[in-house]
């Protein structure tokens, strides 16, 4: 009976152990902006991302974040970042348009408050069932 409670609590702190994990990950923007689901979820408005040049600004709204998180339960961790990058940077053009803007600049991820500026790549944490990105972004009429 012993053996069976401690078999039992191991199992359970593996698995504990096995759902906390939060591994940070950098994925191809390119890469994910040119999927067909990039396609049908984005919309008209812009983004720029890191340092990429954005050309004359008539108007600034300002800095902007959004935190999505997905479900990642039987997804590979890119499948499950492409995706929940996707949502994230859809938040970002819908505020955009709400706020009468025209285009997202100097995107950055900001996973857990660490900023990672690049204009390839983007930046999520990965886990057991979930995945998330965080990013902010400057609200722009150009």
């Amino acid at each position: 009976m012993k053996k069976s409670v401690f078999l039992a609590l191991g199992l359970a702190l593996t698995a504990n152990t096995a759902m906390a994990r939060d591994d940070i990950g950098q994925y191809n923007i390119a890469e994910l902006l040119e999927t067909s689901k990039a396609k049908d979820v984005l919309i008209d408005v812009p983004l720029y991302f890191g340092n990429q040049a954005y050309g004359d600004v008539q108007e600034t709204y300002g800095e902007v974040m959004t935190n999505q998180k997905t479900n990642a339960f039987n997804k590979s961790d890119k499948e499950a970042c492409q995706w929940v990058m996707l949502s994230a940077l859809k938040a970002l053009q819908e505020r955009a348009k709400r706020e009468g803007m025209n285009a997202v600049v100097n995107i950055q991820s900001y996973y857990k408050k660490r900023e990672f500026v690049s204009d390839t790549e983007f930046e999520c944490g990965a886990g057991f069932l979930m995945a998330g990105v965080a990013l902010k972004g400057t609200l722009v009429k150009r």
